[in-house]
């Protein structure tokens, strides 16, 4: 059940109005909210929510029994039991194919033959989310961040929220369960705000992301030889384009179908792509992915209180798991390790250049959003060859005839151009207040002419990008 689909409208319409009859108490609002999530989470596959539950009750009751622990050595034990099933289930269902693979590879280099029977593992949506959401609640209890939850269904319901459900943002604990403290009715301010932010969410993915961008993208690397250099860009651009509105369309209707409900969730994007250097993009690209990392990686690795070497060391090895979380997959490594080495130059270079002042900020924006672009390459390849060869076309260094005609280089030009702005605008602003000093017809004639092109732009039926992971 995805947001772009009229399933998914029924449904939300259905649950709206239930939550809200005035018969329910705050807890019966809960176990509706709870129930609902379980059906929207069984709608792609109802074995798998075995998995959610099973998250759900180690952490929980790991939680419960390290505070109750005496000695630091039990509270470690539960810890560990915690991180080794959670990452366990994450390893077997998303990487079990991945190390396979691996292993043969290594033994056939060895000189061994050996072939496995195939895995027939099938990756259950959204556990890469889910699985962070429990994890980080166990490991606050154990740092002594936060208590344990009185409340199991509390617990429940932050676990499988489902609009936060299968693509985040990665949610803790500290930022949901206090919400579920006083009863929360849908006002009409709430309700409004949040079926504004749908619209736009779904207007990035189903018509910029989905019928704009993807069909380039996807032809640019379908592509097994060379390409013109022309064509490269096209597709990269139109790639970088695809994912940021795919992925944030999916958090903007994931926070804007939380208000409906009057819960509020973290942002998860701001406009990445005016960040001034790759600290500030990662300030901005997947918040919560990014918070989730610093602050249960990089921060207890060392973070940067242990030198300059050590510094460089533990931001990549952070932007490398960070790369692997996305995909089990070499490329996804290498798309991580580049932003580790953007991150690690430019903490050299900021030691010895300027980063100040109007040009600095042009050139920075403009630096960071090339070098972004090249990492996207191998984020989209299917592999490494693709990769390369869609680099070397990139930079002249391998030539083909042309894939598209001019209408199609001036649409992915224009509309990059259109989106770039926006992140430039949006700088250091928030759509809040640009929408709180907006006129009310300028609101209404945009909020009525996203509707109309989404009904009219349905593109194809695709999944959210992190979806896959």
């Amino acid at each position: 059940m995805q947001f772009n689909s009229y399933i998914f409208a029924a449904f939300f319409i259905v649950v709206l109005a239930v939550y809200n009859l005035p018969v329910l108490t705050w807890r019966g609002q809960k176990v509706w909210l709870l129930l609902a999530s379980y059906a929207f989470y069984a709608a792609w596959d109802p074995v798998f929510i075995v998995l959610v539950w099973l998250s759900t009750l180690i952490d929980w009751g790991a939680a419960k029994l390290i505070i109750r622990s005496a000695t630091q050595h039990k509270k470690r034990a539960l810890l560990i039991v915690s991180v080794v099933v959670n990452l366990g289930v994450l390893g077997y269902f998303k990487y079990g194919n991945f190390i396979r693979a691996n292993v043969v590879a290594i033994l056939h280099a060895v000189g061994v033959e050996y072939h496995p029977a195939p895995f027939d593992i099938v990756l259950p949506i959204g556990i890469s989310f889910y699985t962070f959401h429990t994890l980080s609640y166990t490991l606050d209890v154990y740092l002594g961040r936060t208590k344990p939850w009185d409340s199991f269904l509390d617990f429940a319901l932050y676990v499988t929220f489902f609009p936060a459900l299968v693509a985040g943002p990665i949610l803790r604990g500290s930022q949901f369960l206090p919400q579920c403290v006083e009863r929360r009715r849908t006002t009409g301010r709430q309700l409004a705000w949040g079926l504004a932010l749908m619209t736009l969410g779904l207007f990035e993915k189903t018509c910029l992301a989905d019928t704009i961008f993807a069909p380039t993208a996807d032809d640019v690397f379908a592509v097994t030889g060379h390409l013109a250099t022309l064509d490269g860009w096209t597709g990269t651009l139109a790639f970088a384009g695809q994912i940021a509105c795919d992925f944030a369309g999916y958090s903007t209707c994931a926070i804007g179908a939380a208000l409906c409900f009057g819960f509020s969730l973290p942002d998860n994007f701001r406009f990445p792509y005016s960040a001034v250097g790759f600290s500030d993009f990662w300030e901005r690209w997947h918040i919560s992915l990014s918070t989730w990392l610093r602050d249960y990686l990089y921060i207890p690795l060392g973070g940067n209180r242990l030198g300059p070497a050590r510094t460089y060391i533990n931001l990549m090895l952070t932007m490398l798991i960070g790369g692997l979380w996305h995909g089990a997959s070499w490329t996804f490594v290498v798309w991580g390790g580049l932003h580790g080495t953007y991150l690690i130059g430019e903490r050299v270079i900021r030691r010895v250049v300027p980063w100040t002042g109007p040009i600095a900020r042009t050139v920075g924006v403009i630096v960071t959003f090339v070098l972004v672009c090249i990492a996207w390459v191998f984020f989209r390849a299917s592999s490494f060859d693709q990769a390369f060869s869609v680099l070397r076309s990139m930079f002249g260094i391998e030539h083909a005839g042309a894939l598209f005609r001019g209408p199609t280089y001036g649409v992915i030009g224009v509309t990059m151009l259109a989106v770039l702005a926006v992140h430039w605008v949006m700088h250091a602003r928030k759509l809040e207040d640009v929408v709180e000093r907006t006129p009310w017809p300028v609101r209404s004639f945009a909020l009525a002419a996203m509707l109309v092109t989404i009904i009219l732009m349905q593109g194809q039926d695709r999944a959210f990008i992190y979806f896959q992971f």
